[in-house]
């Protein structure tokens, strides 16, 4: 009998979190705080609404299967802006496709790469997909609908947080369609080196399978910006480069702190984007022109995502202010989550976002949701010891957060 894929999906993590805390109330003299998941709180730009309003005509036509031409242009000079690519080395024509954000794309990716793979495999092999274990959640819908074989690889703390793809068997590589890769990482806040990068390349060219690289949060760092996919794909072919094997995903959500825009891309190896617009072209929902002709806009000015950094920035300083001698407590790299580690002050996420919850109102996300089975047959996961915290919220409400957080965690501790 085959699996039931469905099943093996399973229920989305933000369900199961509602499942965990059923019938267990926050305390009645304050008001709860959500961290469990990353929507951007603040005002989205002002320009957004009066660009939408500019286009309204454009409510009236069908928009094109691959984005706007002046959309996809205003991404390829981004990209070659923000990745030191130069002009012109993106082409919008053949290696940028616009999406409904980049979870849907995401989610697709698998498709097209699967069956991209399964072509090429003896008959009766099964395509594999390479997930970073912990995941953001769309990786593992994409491949398990995809009806690929799982391999969760582990991204622990003594690795960086950064999975070593290469320590996968020569077998499962060579069946391989496609490899996830979050960078900076959600959950875990940390930045794959450029060495890293090159070196996953390196093996999808040898394996002859796509790399997903998921850049959403690419925009939010603290030190220095971070390397892109098709920035280590130059830096390895000596500067121009077709980005073989190479797609990458970004979106307006976080850069611009504009989730509902629905404005996202793909980018890399123009045969990939081929095959992915193919899919999308059957299953795919287009973005309507206004939004798109307000996205245009967005890629084209930096003031604004300059103002949204700095306000990450001191959300994170905020959190390393009240948290950093809570055991566990690690400040992220980059993007806007803590990824707290808290055997020591609860034993582990799910019992901590249960505790949370009960003594402060804070909701928070139990690491488990966010990763499969260390090895087949397990019943733990690298997750296990950790809960996911947002900080989205105004400075003033992530302080009262992490202060609720502290002396949650922190009675634990004594307990």
């Amino acid at each position: 009998m085959g699996e039931d894929r469905l099943e093996l999906l399973g229920d989305f993590p933000f369900k199961r979190l509602g499942a965990l805390l059923e019938g267990l109330d926050p305390p009645a003299d304050r008001a709860p705080i959500l961290m469990q998941i990353g929507e951007p709180q603040a005002a989205v730009p002002t320009s957004v609404m009066r660009d939408i309003a500019a286009s309204a005509d454009l409510f009236g036509r069908y928009p094109a299967p691959a984005g706007a031409a002046d959309h996809r242009r205003a991404i390829a000079d981004w990209l070659g802006w923000r990745y030191g690519l130069g002009g012109g080395a993106v082409d919008p024509e053949r290696q940028v496709l616009v999406t409904n954000g980049s979870r849907e794309a995401l989610f697709q990716a698998a498709l097209a790469a699967a069956a991209r793979k399964r072509a090429r495999l003896p008959d009766g092999a099964r395509p594999a997909v390479l997930l970073p274990n912990p995941l953001y959640h769309v990786y593992l819908g994409g491949a398990v609908m995809a009806d690929c074989e799982l391999v969760p690889v582990p991204a622990r703390e003594t690795s960086g947080f950064t999975p070593d793809f290469a320590s996968v068997p020569a077998e499962i590589l060579d069946r391989t369609a496609l490899c996830y890769v979050c960078t900076p990482g959600n959950p875990t806040g940390t930045v794959a080196r450029p060495e890293a990068l090159e070196a996953m390349i390196r093996l999808a060219r040898a394996h002859d399978f796509t790399l997903a690289v998921d850049e959403c949060y690419s925009e939010i760092w603290v030190d220095a910006p971070p390397t892109g996919g098709l920035q280590a794909a130059a830096a390895l072919d000596g500067g121009a480069s077709d980005f073989s094997h190479v797609l990458t995903f970004n979106s307006l959500s976080k850069r611009s702190g504009a989730p509902g825009l629905r404005c996202g891309f793909v980018a890399g190896d123009a045969g990939l984007i081929a095959d992915l617009a193919r899919v999308r072209s059957y299953g795919g929902a287009t973005v309507p022109g206004p939004l798109q002709a307000a996205a245009a806009a967005l890629w084209r000015e930096e003031t604004h995502v300059e103002a949204n950094r700095a306000l990450y920035c001191a959300l994170i300083d905020v959190a390393a202010e009240e948290l950093s001698g809570l055991p566990g407590f690690r400040r992220p790299e980059a993007a806007f989550f803590l990824w707290l580690d808290v055997r020591e002050t609860a034993g582990d996420g799910e019992a901590a976002a249960k505790r949370l919850w009960v003594e402060e109102g804070i909701k928070a996300m139990p690491g488990r949701y966010m990763a499969r089975p260390a090895a087949p047959g397990a019943a733990a996961t690298p997750g296990d010891p950790y809960v996911r915290i947002a900080l989205v919220h105004d400075p003033q409400t992530v302080r009262d957060a992490c202060r609720r957080i502290a002396a949650a965690l922190s009675r634990g501790r004594r307990d």
